[in-house]
């Protein structure tokens, strides 16, 4: 099983795959740190130094590497991936794509406190990260919206989060079953 975690930067992605992966007995991934890693500098750097364009082509390298090398993980992929390069796509036809779709008002809160770690915010006072949210989130919804399984909810608990991926799979199967 390949489960591909999307959604804007504070919705969650790297903490539910933590969970999931724990609970799921599946190895965690993050795109972000695979490039890091990868490049040996920061996504800050990366970005200064050689563009996001040379970022967007390396992450997905690394993220057809992963699917195409791995039997199943969880990959909490950065808020920009499913955008790029038919990515979402690559994704839907490799595994299961859940949307973490997160309000922005719990957005807000979560990246005022993280400003300083994301270099993307880092300068943008309180007012603007709202404009700056919601200008993303309405570049990006097209993108989101193609996920196989959307979590609406901010407070969801693991159990629901499950029974909300796994309901999604079981559909699939008997609407597969019904085609035949």
């Amino acid at each position: 099983m390949k489960i591909f975690l999307i959604g804007f930067m504070g919705s969650g992605k790297t903490h539910w795959a933590r969970l999931l992966s724990a609970k799921l007995q599946l190895p965690f991934h993050d795109l972000d740190t695979m490039i890091v890693d990868k490049e040996h500098r920061s996504i800050a750097e990366i970005f200064s130094e050689k563009g996001e364009e040379y970022f967007r082509y390396k992450e997905k390298e690394s993220l057809e590497e992963l699917a195409t090398q791995q039997e199943s993980f969880i990959l909490s992929c950065g808020g920009g991936t499913p955008c790029f390069f038919n990515n979402i796509e690559f994704m839907k036809r490799y595994g299961k794509v859940v949307w973490l779709n997160t309000s922005v008002d719990v957005l807000k809160q979560r990246l005022l406190k993280e400003r300083k770690s994301r270099p993307l915010i880092r300068d943008i006072d309180d007012d603007g990260l709202q404009r700056y949210i919601v200008r993303k989130l309405s570049e990006r919804r097209m993108y989101y919206q193609q996920a196989d399984v959307v979590v609406n909810e901010e407070s969801i608990s693991q159990e629901e989060f499950l029974r909300l991926l796994f309901s999604e799979q079981r559909n699939e199967e008997k609407n597969m079953e019904d085609d035949d």
